[in-house]
């Protein structure tokens, strides 16, 4: 009489009762299981192997505890390379470091390091209209000069460093744009909010601009405008600004063109009918239609040796190019 099954069902042939040993009493009791290839015995070295690796296991641990990091095809892992995936759902998970592993922290900032401030979007499109007014405008100014001044405007074969006051830096865009085309001419604007917003404004009409001044990212701007000048372009410099005083000539302005042995071009002009503004350099606005008077001259790079001496020759110069500025400290005349 065959006993029953555990569960109640009879026992069927099994398809691998040979693989039971022939001298077995009770054949009921074998298991029958399917014929699977056996590893043989490891050698000593992968005896080594296993026993060091049982010790010390490699620790392997998630960022995501509730699932492993899923397989990705080979055929596939390509694509995951060229174009990492967006999707959380399907972002590979990467082990990561374990517990005993030192982690280092991203560096702090610097507590005196400047952020690069700039304008753009709809605040950018609010500028666009007063690029256009400004352009129409300087359109319409009538300049007048000496055929050698205009020469030395239309001199483009090497670049050049334009030294003119803060108060008639409205002429920089309009005397480039009809003595010096194809050329660039690049100036410095504080990184601050306020220099943002100048700087938006010099590029609607013509005006590249490197960002720092001398109490911000002073180095890094020198630096910049040095390799602007050995990459062929001219650069605008303003010897009393950003803050003044008035008509003073600050050495530090000479920095770059005596580390890139460049000439200067000196800039004075007078104008017939301008307004000027309650500012601390009383900027001129030369009225539309009206006739400005320019004056140049030529600063060769020996006359740079002296600092010191330059700045004070360069200013005793400027002063004498334009007609106000020996008498700006005492005019009483209107402003608006």
């Amino acid at each position: 009489m065959r006993r029953a099954s555990p569960r109640g069902r009879r026992d069927r042939a099994s398809p691998c009762a040979h693989a039971a040993p022939a001298d077995a009493d009770n054949r009921e009791n074998v298991r029958c299981s399917w014929p699977r290839l056996v590893k043989p015995n490891p050698s000593l070295r992968e005896q080594d192997f296993l026993s060091s690796a049982s010790l010390h296991p490699p620790p392997r641990t998630y960022t995501h505890t509730a699932h492993p990091p899923p397989r990705i095809p080979a055929l596939h892992a390509w694509r995951n390379r060229l174009y990492p995936p967006t999707n959380p759902r399907k972002i590979r998970l990467v082990p990561s470091a374990p517990h005993n592993f030192p982690i280092t922290p991203p560096p702090a900032p610097a507590p005196n390091s400047t952020r690069v401030k700039a304008i753009h979007g709809w605040r950018r499109a609010l500028l666009f209209p007063l690029g256009l007014i400004l352009r129409a405008w300087s359109a319409s100014l009538r300049f007048e000069a000496s055929p050698a001044a205009l020469r030395l405007l239309s001199k483009s074969d090497q670049p050049v460093a334009f030294v003119l006051w803060h108060n008639r830096l409205i002429l920089t865009s309009e005397i480039f744009r009809r003595y010096r085309r194809g050329r660039t001419v690049y100036g410095l604007v504080s990184a601050s909010k306020d220099g943002a917003w100048l700087s938006a404004f010099f590029s609607l009409v013509g005006i590249r601009t490197v960002r720092g001044s001398s109490s911000q990212l002073g180095r890094e701007a020198v630096n910049a405008l040095v390799e602007v000048m050995r990459a062929g372009h001219d650069i605008g410099i303003t010897p009393d600004g950003p803050r003044g005083p008035l008509y003073e000539f600050k050495a530090g302005g000479l920095i770059v063109a005596r580390r890139v042995h460049a000439p200067l071009l000196l800039l004075g002009a007078s104008f017939e009918s301008a307004w000027q503004l309650r500012s601390w350099d009383r900027f001129y606005l030369p009225k539309p239609f009206s006739r400005v008077f320019l004056r140049c001259e030529w600063i060769p790079t020996a006359a740079l040796h002296d600092r010191d001496q330059a700045a004070q020759t360069l200013r005793a110069r400027l002063l004498a190019m334009n007609s106000d500025a020996t008498s700006a400290r005492t005019s009483h005349e209107p402003v608006v």
